[in-house]
């Protein structure tokens, strides 16, 4: 452990076996996969490092076989050793010298030969991953006719997107932090921001969130008008981005999530933007409101594969077993929402999914009137469905830095 740049090496062994064993998320697992390592930097090499060999995990493998006589068993310890030497050397750009110094420790006791064989084969042949990571075969059959424009956008680590409390502030929060903007009330930023040290942090002016993630408030914010009168649900609000969107638009939000934990970092960015709303902890599936509401929101939970350029997990855990519950409790929570509209009133659903499971077919389920997306409501670049609906994507707005995917649909109650 005196190497420098050991720790962190076996810290993301660590959230490998932890994502490809055992199903867990990278987030779930750090805490417990980089115990004692200290210092952030090193935490965050090995979270690097981890995210690389998932993003680029198929292309990796490739030539990790075409190395060996033998086919590694896919959780061969040596396998994933192999994985994080070449993703150091190929995406991190650390010399092959250090890569050697950093990997073979983690195989004591084991093939430290075979490992130092294939990595120094695989950089004397001066090879180079393919400039769009190739995605596993069942994700790419899933996402179909947009899959290669999906992989392109997960090329690139995600830039940071804030979302201001006034949206009329825009140009000069753009220029003020040196940022672009896809629209108002969003600011663009370079990767590798220190939050925290952004004018407008301790203020309250804005707060981090995907630029695809805002879009569904935004299709009800209108209703509002300011007058601060009309009653919105924000249901599953955990961690928060929509209800400080609703709340800066005047509308008197009820947010529920049943995770205590994740509420209260909403409560706490209520606190800092100095906006207001009712926060409950309950479980949407039990909870009965006493009245019913202007407009619903409904970020439902479900796979989370549309946050793949943030996540790369997502592309090894999840499977057609996964959508499958989603979806399920996705239809739950629609049939109860939509039951809380009051007449005239409007029903957003939205997840962060690229799976038609949980999106187009949970919509082509509900039975409110239509309240069909128009093109003037999106920004630039963006278009809504034959049917009305938003589908994003990683691959969309590729030349500004992409987006995350998302589903969002619309109705109203007659």
């Amino acid at each position: 452990m005196d190497i420098p740049g050991l720790p962190a090496r076996k810290g993301a062994l660590k959230l490998l076996d932890a994502v490809l064993r055992r199903g867990e998320t990278m987030d779930a697992a750090a805490n417990a996969a980089l115990l004692g390592i200290k210092g952030h930097a090193d935490r965050a090499l090995a979270r690097a490092l981890a995210g690389e060999v998932l993003r680029w995990l198929t292309d990796l493998d490739v030539m990790i076989d075409s190395a060996t006589r033998l086919v590694l068993a896919d959780d061969a310890k040596v396998r994933s050793v192999l994985r994080l030497m070449l993703a150091g050397w190929l995406r991190l750009e650390t010399p092959p010298h250090a890569v050697i110094a950093t990997g073979l420790p983690l195989l004591i006791g084991g093939p430290r030969r075979l490992a130092h064989g294939v990595f120094s084969t695989l950089t004397k042949r001066g090879l180079a991953l393919p400039a769009v990571p190739t995605l596993p075969g069942d994700v790419a059959a899933r996402w179909g006719i947009r899959a290669p424009a999906i992989a392109a956008g997960l090329a690139a680590l995600p830039p940071l997107d804030l979302s201001l409390r006034d949206p009329g502030a825009t140009p000069e929060w753009a220029a003020r932090l040196g940022g672009s903007s896809f629209g108002p009330g969003h600011i663009r930023l370079p990767r590798g921001t220190a939050v925290e040290n952004l004018d407008g942090f301790s203020e309250g002016t804005w707060w981090v969130q995907d630029f695809a993630a805002s879009i569904p408030a935004q299709l009800l914010s209108a209703g509002a008008n300011g007058s601060g009168g009309r009653r919105v649900l924000d249901l599953c609000a955990a961690p928060g981005g929509k209800t400080l969107q609703l709340a800066a638009a005047g509308w008197q939000v009820t947010a529920i999530d049943a995770s205590a934990k994740r509420l209260q970092r909403l409560a706490e960015n209520l606190q800092r933007t100095g906006l207001s709303a009712q926060v409950i902890t309950a479980d949407a599936l039990s909870w009965e409101p006493d009245e019913l509401f202007d407009a619903v929101l409904l970020d439902a939970p479900c796979s989370a594969t549309g946050t793949c350029r943030r996540h790369p997990d997502v592309l090894h855990r999840i499977g057609q077993r996964q959508i499958a519950e989603m979806a399920e409790l996705q239809s739950a929570l629609l049939s109860r929402a939509a039951s809380w509209v009051k007449p005239g009133g409007q029903l957003v659903y939205a997840v962060c999914s690229l799976e038609a499971d949980e999106g187009e077919a949970q919509a082509a389920k509900i039975g409110l009137a239509a309240d069909p997306i128009g093109a003037a409501e999106l920004p630039a670049g963006l278009a809504p469905t034959s049917e009305g609906w938003l589908r994003t994507d990683p691959g969309m707005l590729a030349d500004a830095g992409g987006l995350d995917g998302f589903f969002v649909a619309r109705w109203r109650r007659d």
